[in-house]
């Protein structure tokens, strides 16, 4: 086994390397050719009202015929958007004129709701013009405010926790709506030395299900691709910006009860805390944090699981998820080097207090970003664990149009007295390093990466390497994707996550680490109909098969053994996930889907899902069936049903969840999510009913003010939670939290604990 992998290794290769020469070099020239303007200096003032009055806006070229972009691409947009652009010494402006025959929609008032589902405008910067990151700043026609740094090469997601300042201000009139933004210059990145960026706009119109975009986009590419952007062009250098620095200093406090501590009396206290951040140069970032609190964060929303192995939940924290690119791209989502989320946290996963954290980040030069990490932890009485450090240092190389070579060095330090690091000698540290070859096509249609990956522990120098190879194909009317990943039995990640490495026993009640191969494989295929009810129909196939080492029964759970003679003749197919759905949404923005999956497992260690006896060790064939339908979204009143009936290994399992969600635009939003499973097994296997009920009360008195409850029960985890959190944004990116949080048993027969905590940050320019 271990030697066909490394043939299809070499095969992949051998089709990144043949598709240099197909490479489309001419596809960004042509864009920029066919859609540019040049960019106006105005003396004159602009007033942020949105009505576009100014005489400044008279000298400015207006930009139109937008092209639709979905739910087809098909000719020119249906609704009328028009866009001016100027500059000054301080700020890029921008004025939309956005026709509108229907009632506005959007989703909240909320800052960074994003711009799926909202009546909107965006602003897709690329002030490198290199087609590999940029800015997306969002607008929606009631003002609220959405941005990121958007990254295309090496990561599409986009979460919106990137926050600069910027200026805006909309405006309703009969049938159309208008918008004005500024972006300050010291609010980007840029090299001052570029006359040439990219952009593209977006307009959203949801009522009348309609994206659209300035430049020609195709369907099989997000709207904010920056492969596709037109050129503005600068007729003289852009402004040179002044020292930016910039400080958020914050007090926190609050009181604390937690029942499950024996005599646990009610607390409080204050926490003083500093946020800095410090533009080093046009495109070089320092962010420091001395005693940083995330107290405002909302909790993670939590889901039933169903398979023997962790949760991947998202980072939150903002300090680590600016720029998080940089260091979090690294593999593919259930094997990433890097994970932020283990920093902060004990080794029984219980939160330790941070200290301090530095880091660099941005780009050394048009060509070359960087990023630079450290955090320093504090040590807890609480869970008896010593300090930590937490070192990242990320360089990513652009190389031919769109491709990137990447590498990385990851240091975890335990501050570990002689006794302790003799008792728990892995414990001591942990090193990871990396490179990752990312090739892309300019136009977007043909993507490939390989990666290798070694981890460094002591008494460890064996089966310690996580490498990985694949390929994607992303045309108008299919997709193909493939990759194949090998991880050793030794490759530790104390900064990462790696979802399938840890297997517990329950017969021994232990877990043991087991290193695995898996081959991914997803095939689409799309249909635009010109006419009809439906949009589009998507037809997917799915397969994920995990192939182990024969000699698993002989693991230690301590500190792993070498396998001997890993090869060929030592690996054995271990499981197997296969799909088979059908996905068609309506031109009303409703959606129905089928599926049927088949599942193949042959089961290495005895598992449990119910209060009776373990799963034996053996193979398992189950299939099922599923469905599911999600309404209008713009009513004001929508929802979803979907449910599966099929085997669950040996037993039965129905599922089943519903969706309800209210609105009253813009001010309110209520969402209730009603997920239920049933599993049923033979004999003393035992059977459980899971329930997980979600419920969020949104309440927007205006684009400042906030009021949101989250709660969440449980039965799986045996929680109740309830986490209500007031904002006020009393000045740009200065807020005022008030947090309550309340955890129960899932039966309410007792309180777990409970906290009240505020938080005001303000935020300095100097």
């Amino acid at each position: 086994m271990k030697k066909s992998f490394g043939g299809i290794y070499l095969f992949i290769f051998l089709i990144c390397y043949s598709s240099f020469c197909q490479t489309d070099t001419t596809q960004f020239t042509r864009y920029q050719k066919d859609n540019h303007f040049t960019i106006k200096r105005t003396t004159l003032p602009i007033k942020l009202d949105g009505i576009l009055d100014d005489s400044a806006w008279e000298s400015a070229e207006v930009l139109d015929s937008f092209w639709r972009k979905f739910p087809d691409d098909f000719g020119r947009s249906k609704v009328t958007t028009k866009v001016r652009i100027l500059y000054d010494d301080k700020n890029i402006y921008f004025g939309f004129f956005v026709k509108d025959s229907h009632k506005p929609f959007i989703q909240s008032l909320k800052r960074d709701g994003g711009h799926d589902g909202n009546d909107c405008i965006a602003i897709i910067l690329d002030p490198l013009n290199k087609h590999l990151n940029g800015y997306f700043f969002v607008l929606n026609s009631h003002n609220a405010q959405s941005e990121d740094q958007k990254i295309t090469n090496g990561g599409n997601g986009l979460n919106w926790s990137w926050d600069t300042k910027w200026h805006s201000a909309t405006k309703h009139f009969d049938g159309y709506w208008v918008a004005e933004v500024a972006i300050p210059f010291k609010s980007i990145r840029y090299d001052k030395s570029s006359k040439v960026w990219g952009i593209n706009f977006i307009r959203v119109d949801t009522r009348g299900n309609e994206y659209s975009t300035w430049t020609h986009l195709p369907l099989n590419f997000p709207s904010h691709d920056l492969g596709y952007t037109g050129a503005m062009v600068w007729s003289e250098d852009p402004p040179s910006t002044k020292q930016n620095i910039s400080l958020i200093p914050y007090i926190s406090g609050g009181a604390f009860h937690n029942q499950d501590v024996v005599n646990d009396p009610l607390t409080g206290n204050v926490n003083l805390g500093l946020d800095a951040k410090i533009a080093l140069n046009s495109s070089l970032n320092l962010d420091l944090t001395v005693n940083p609190d995330f107290s405002q964060i909302e909790v993670d929303q939590q889901v039933t699981n169903l398979t023997r192995f962790s949760i991947f939940y998202p980072e939150k924290r903002t300090f680590f998820l600016e720029n998080a690119d940089l260091f979090a791209n690294y593999g593919i989502e259930p094997i990433r080097p890097f994970y932020s989320r283990t920093i902060g946290l004990s080794k029984s996963l219980l939160p330790l207090p941070i200290i301090a954290g530095a880091r660099i980040t941005g780009s050394l030069n048009p060509k070359t970003r960087i990023g630079i990490l450290n955090i320093q932890t504090g040590s807890s009485s609480e869970v008896d664990d010593k300090p930590q450090n937490f070192t990242a240092i990320s360089v990513h190389r652009q190389i031919l149009k769109r491709s990137t070579i990447k590498g990385y060095f990851l240091n975890h330090e335990n501050f570990l007295n002689a006794a302790e690091n003799q008792a728990n000698p892995l414990d001591r540290y942990g090193r990871n390093a990396g490179v990752d070859f990312n090739y892309s096509n300019t136009s977007g249609t043909f993507n490939a990466w390989f990666n290798y990956n070694y981890s460094i522990k002591p008494q460890l120098n064996y089966d310690n390497v996580y490498t990985e190879a694949g390929f994607e194909i992303n045309r108008r009317n299919f997709g193909i994707v493939t990759d194949f990943a090998s991880v050793g039995q030794n490759y530790y990640t104390d900064m990462g996550f790696v979802q399938r490495i840890e297997n517990f026993d329950a017969s021994r009640d232990t877990s043991l680490r087991l290193g695995f191969k898996h081959w991914f494989q997803n095939f689409t295929y799309r249909i635009v109909p010109k006419k009809g009810a439906f949009t589009t129909i998507n037809f997917e196939v799915e397969s994920y098969n995990i192939f182990n080492a024969t000699n698993y029964q002989n693991s230690d759970a301590s500190i792993p053994k070498q396998l001997a003679g890993v090869g060929i003749q030592n690996q054995s197919f271990n499981e197997s996930s296969n799909e088979f759905n059908v996905d068609a949404m309506l031109k009303n923005t409703s959606n129905l889907f089928v599926g049927y999956g088949y599942n193949y497992v042959n089961l290495l260690y005895a598992t449990s899902f119910t209060d009776g006896d373990p799963l034996p060790i053996g193979k398992y064939f189950y299939s099922r069936f599923y469905a599911g339908y999600r309404s209008d979204f713009r009513k004001n009143f929508s929802f979803r049903l979907s449910g599966s009936y099929g085997n669950f290994y040996n037993g039965l399992l129905k599922s089943a969840t519903i969706g309800l969600n209210y609105r009253i635009i813009p001010r309110f939003n209520f969402s209730l999510n009603i997920n239920y499973n049933r599993l049923d097994f033979p004999g003393t296997y035992g059977s459980s009913d899971l329930f997980l009920v979600g419920s969020r009360i949104e309440i927007n008195f205006s684009t400042k003010i906030f009021w949101n409850t989250f709660i969440q029960y449980n039965t799986q985890t045996n929680n109740f939670n309830i986490n209500s959190r007031f904002q006020y944004r009393f000045k740009p990116l200065s807020d005022l939290f008030i947090v309550y949080t309340d955890n129960y048993y899932a039966d309410l027969s007792q309180n777990k604990n409970r906290a009240l905590v505020f938080k005001i940050n303000y935020w300095f320019n100097l």
